[in-house]
């Protein structure tokens, strides 16, 4: 239990350090308003790609259709802008229903769809995400169709998207590493055998793909306020293919990796913007050359572990550790 607590004081001021830091790079002007854009476009990344990794990594399960769950979000709270005068309040509502609506949608989607692997699933699941574009697209009344929802007052700051950020990944986590995570990485290693010892496949992949939808409506919602603009174009394939790059960069398993990559990339894309056209021919390039150097991704499978790190780091030699004794 001792060990427990220590490694959660370690964790937390590593969040309050990183916190820190930004805070004075912010202060100081380093962090322009310019970078700020892509600081936060990383911290949504992340968000998306962590829930993403949890069905990929853990559950074992390949689907296309993240977009369709972060469209429910950020619609959800522009709408609610447009009914509701105050912005706060606005967000609050809109990400609460644009979650309440991802369940939903990922629980009916889910139930059925899960029991397929391989292709047919990551098929079933790619339909899903432009179901749910396509609906937004046509539903002028409340989402204004095509031209979307413009005039969102932003209200999401990076310092609010940072806490978020920060608790989805304890929640994400949690759950990976909790007896239910341990289930489904059994089932993603040997649906077989995981059935074989009682455990419930369709149950627990359901669970991860619901937990990862309920995020990317988070994510959603916080870009929905930030941006202050949403369109359906926003919400394609593409926006599904990013967040699948991003994983599969890091390493599908690897929490660590994803946030590692989401980072990278965010900044790879800042560097080619000057470079027009050309800018996605060398991002493709320099994925390419990457992953055949590291085709398990920048990390794999392996996590970093802070606690053991640091004690590692500053784990006494044995001639201190014999001076100690000595004395």
């Amino acid at each position: 239990m001792q060990r427990l607590h220590r490694k959660n004081l370690y964790w937390m001021a590593l969040i309050a350090l990183i916190y820190g830091a930004l805070t004075a790079l912010i202060h100081w002007n380093i962090i322009t308003p310019f970078y700020q854009n892509t600081l936060m476009t990383i911290m949504f990344n992340m968000i998306y790609a962590l829930g993403l990794n949890l069905v990929l990594g853990v559950a074992g399960q390949f689907t296309l259709g993240h977009a369709g769950f972060i469209a429910l979000g950020a619609y959800s709270t522009a709408v609610m802008s447009r009914m509701v005068d105050n912005p706060y309040l606005a967000l609050a509502l809109g990400m609460l229903i644009g979650v309440l609506l991802a369940v939903v949608v990922a629980l009916v989607v889910g139930i059925p769809t899960l029991r397929l692997k391989g292709d047919y699933l990551a098929i079933a699941t790619l339909g899903v995400g432009e179901i749910i574009r396509v609906c937004i697209n046509n539903w002028r009344s409340v989402t204004n169709g095509p031209a979307g929802i413009a005039g969102i007052t932003n209200v999401t700051s990076w310092q609010l998207t940072y806490a978020l950020l920060v608790l989805t990944t304890i929640l994400i986590l949690n759950y990976a590493y909790s007896s239910i995570g341990r289930a489904t990485r059994a089932i993603a290693q040997d649906d077989t055998a995981a059935e074989a010892m009682g455990i419930r496949l369709t149950r627990y992949k359901v669970a991860a793909f619901v937990l990862a939808a309920a995020t990317a409506a988070v994510g959603g919602a916080l870009q929905a306020t930030y941006i202050g603009v949403v369109t359906p174009n926003d919400f394609t394939f593409n926006r599904s293919i990013d967040i699948l790059i991003i994983v599969v960069f890091g390493g599908i398993g690897s929490f660590t990796g994803t946030i590692i990559a989401a980072i990278v990339l965010g900044i790879l894309n800042l560097v080619l913007q000057d470079y027009g056209q050309l800018r996605m021919v060398i991002y493709g390039v320099a994925l390419i050359v990457i992953m055949i150097f590291r085709p398990g991704g920048l990390l794999g499978t392996h996590e970093w572990r802070l606690a053991s790190w640091i004690e590692r780091w500053f784990k006494p030699t044995d001639s201190n550790q014999a001076t100690k004794e000595v004395a």
